[in-house]
């Protein structure tokens, strides 16, 4: 049996433990708080973030990061994107050395600019071969219950995606391998900036069209940045790119484009923060895909209106005009 630490338990994490749990693995989800290990391990089901889901018999927790990180085969990482280097600092010296580090995280760090793969590999040391990272349209309240979805498990090393792959799959979870770590990334990253963006269009009470084109010029505008970078543009056209895209743009259940729905309506960021205790990954990594863009010399009109309103400089109105009033050009261009 596989030993699987998950760190943590938020939505996401326990989603994702609940389909490692169901492949017959051994789940030991850590959370910072000890009401929420209470519930999990005495009730079976996270109240705080997934209440009505039973977890699977394989899974528990603890509030003690060395528990949970003990003789694990695999380590899976599900903080917030903006939070991961000084959490990663305090775990990795009880991280086993073969142990496969796979990322659910969804951002680009402020400042450094880097993907999650590569603040992993800066702070544990690990070489590609031992980290992954899962993409794909996964929302997690859709997972828990069960219902049927696909992914993609991306690493460098095929044949260890290949593996990871099996202890993933369920009778509702079908993961495909993928050695595009990068597009995974990126596309998993800027579909929540796009979220954003048709979020604050349905907020503004705009329709099919207007979301529609958005969708479409975001996922030209992501496929630019991680093809300039070297990714491969099927990538783009496949699970992390359109799939998770679709998901993110379309549905309630996305805290981005619920995010979005909110600015769109008037509210401000700050009302925003103050009214939930989910992370919107798009709010925070906006800024720094538009400045990973503008290193990369790519033109990137949505991130960086987004990021306009976000920080208050411009409102989601004066947002959506801006776009349509841009210099007209070709569509493949």
């Amino acid at each position: 049996m596989t030993k699987i630490a998950v760190f943590s338990a938020g939505s996401w994490g326990t989603a994702f433990s609940v389909v490692l749990g169901d492949a017959g693995n051994e789940v030991k989800l850590w959370a910072r708080r000890p009401e929420v290990v209470d519930a999990i391990n005495t009730q079976r089901e996270n109240t705080e973030y997934l209440p009505g889901i039973e977890l699977p018999p394989g899974v528990s927790a603890t509030t003690d990061p060395e528990q949970a990180a003990s003789g694990a085969d695999i380590v899976v990482l599900t903080v917030p994107s903006q939070t991961l280097r000084e959490n990663l600092t305090a775990w990795a010296p009880l991280i086993p050395e073969q142990a496969t580090l796979v990322s659910l995280m969804k951002g680009v760090e402020l400042g450094s600019l880097k993907r999650m793969s590569e603040v992993i590999a800066e702070v544990t040391g690990a070489g590609p071969e031992r980290i992954a990272v899962v993409s794909g349209p996964n929302l997690a309240k859709e997972i828990a219950r069960r219902e049927p979805a696909a992914s993609v498990v991306a690493c460098a090393d095929e044949d260890v995606a290949k593996k990871l792959q099996a202890a993933f799959h369920t009778a509702a979870f079908r993961p495909y391998t993928s050695v595009d770590v990068l597009g995974c990334e990126i596309g998993g990253a800027y579909k929540n900036v796009v979220g954003l963006a048709v979020g604050m269009a349905v907020g503004l009470g705009f329709g099919d069209n207007t979301t529609a084109s958005l969708i479409t010029r975001g996922l030209a505008e992501t496929a630019r940045l991680a093809m300039a970078q070297g990714a491969n543009p099927l990538t783009l056209m496949g699970l992390a790119g359109l799939g998770d895209l679709v998901a993110t743009c379309s549905s309630p259940l996305s805290r981005n484009r619920t995010f979005g729905e909110n600015l769109g309506k008037g509210m401000t960021t700050e009302e925003i923060y103050a009214s939930t205790s989910q992370v919107a990954e798009g709010a925070k990594s906006c800024k720094s895909l538009l400045a990973l863009a503008r290193r990369t010399g790519v033109d990137a009109p949505i991130a960086e209106h987004v990021d306009a309103v976000v920080d208050g400089r411009m409102t989601a109105t004066e947002m959506m005009s801006s776009f349509i009033a841009r210099e007209t050009k070709p569509e493949l261009h």
